[in-house]
């Protein structure tokens, strides 16, 4: 953020436009008390078809777009969009919007980016073959250390839950080769740096996960632990001598405490982030705890990138029942996480 531009930058892709992507956005911009508070926080721009912006605003009687949102109006392929069916032509369209908000990122105009769902089967047939957002987000960046962290907010105790994944989008059977010493440094290393820039956590405390039931049981369950993850563990504490390293935790308890702070407890002392060594291992009890208030998040970025914790929907898409929540919340934690950034690096 420059001088004069004290509010952050933010610019929303609507994703897929198949799905519940412009649905939520819209509907978190027509809840005027909402908007009142964080809107009048930052610039905010929208990537969109104006036509299909149209529609849905007409769709859910919701007027006409806020005056102080900019609009970026992008191309609708000539191949209708089916509304609730993912496939090239949405692919295509929400495969542009994003591409167009990183490269407007990358010119500086923007400080981060909120995005709506995509669908990865209508990229894929769309001739776009990637994971996911994150991934393309990384490569056009150039960013060549990145993670998803999901966070979130207790709306029962205001804790604040900060879970990070080792690995991603791979099969199951996957994860045991590709989970490496290496793949554990960099993730603690960028889970770290994430902590100081935008959480302005000097001495963290964080948990991490073992990877087999029971943490393998000293190898009664599987080895992974006793062969390398505990030994990798020590010796990042002997790098780290400032940060509590608290591990190897069974997977199936260790998201116990968090799971009180979340909903009852506001005296129980638990970490300050939470690593987990596999998608399930994480997502499980962060959507069980936080599934409309979970905002994904991508670190490692040279810019701010969030994005609701749900899907495209399609199941509900275009039927006017879709909740603006976890849309609201990626639009809250994009503008404290500029906010952040801007105070770290003095802007």
């Amino acid at each position: 953020m420059g001088a004069v531009e004290s509010k952050p930058r933010l610019i929303i892709t609507a994703g897929d436009p198949a799905g519940i992507g412009l649905e939520v956005i819209l509907k978190a911009f027509a809840d005027r008390a909402w908007a009142q508070t964080w809107l009048s926080q930052a610039q905010v721009s929208l990537i969109s078809s104006r036509t299909l912006l149209q529609q849905t605003l007409t769709q859910l009687d919701l007027g006409e777009l806020d005056p102080t949102i900019e609009l970026i109006d992008r191309f609708t392929v000539d191949a209708p969009i089916r509304v609730g069916l993912g496939d090239a032509a949405s692919g295509a369209v929400s495969f542009d919007y994003l591409n167009t908000a990183i490269d407007l990122a990358m010119a500086g105009k923007f400080d981060g980016i909120v995005t709506a769902p995509i669908a990865k089967s209508a990229w894929q047939a769309a001739g776009h073959i990637y994971p996911g957002q994150t991934e393309l987000l990384a490569e056009k960046s150039g960013a060549d250390r990145f993670g998803m962290m999901f966070l979130g907010r207790s709306p029962q105790t205001g804790w604040v839950l900060r879970a990070l994944l080792a690995t991603v989008h791979i099969p199951l059977r996957a994860v045991p080769e590709q989970l490496t010493q290496q793949v554990m440094t960099r993730k603690l290393e960028l889970l770290l740096d994430c902590l100081q820039q935008d959480f302005g956590l000097q001495t963290p405390h964080i948990a991490i996960a073992g990877l087999n039931p029971h943490s393998g049981e000293l190898g009664q369950l599987g080895c992974e632990e006793v062969d390398w993850l505990q030994p990798w563990l020590e010796d990042a504490r002997a790098r780290y001598p400032q940060v509590r390293l608290e591990g190897l935790i069974p997977p199936d308890t260790m998201w116990v405490k968090p799971g009180r702070a979340w909903f009852y407890d506001q005296t129980i002392t638990t970490a300050d982030a939470y690593l987990a060594l596999y998608h399930d291992q994480g997502l499980i009890p962060v959507k069980l705890m936080a599934f409309d208030r979970a905002v994904n998040t991508s670190i490692g970025l040279p810019f701010v990138r969030t994005s609701p914790d749900h899907g495209t929907a399609f199941d509900i898409a275009g039927q006017g029942i879709a909740s603006p929540q976890s849309m609201q919340s990626a639009i809250e934690w994009a503008i404290y996480l500029c906010q952040q950034r801007c105070k770290t690096t003095k802007c």
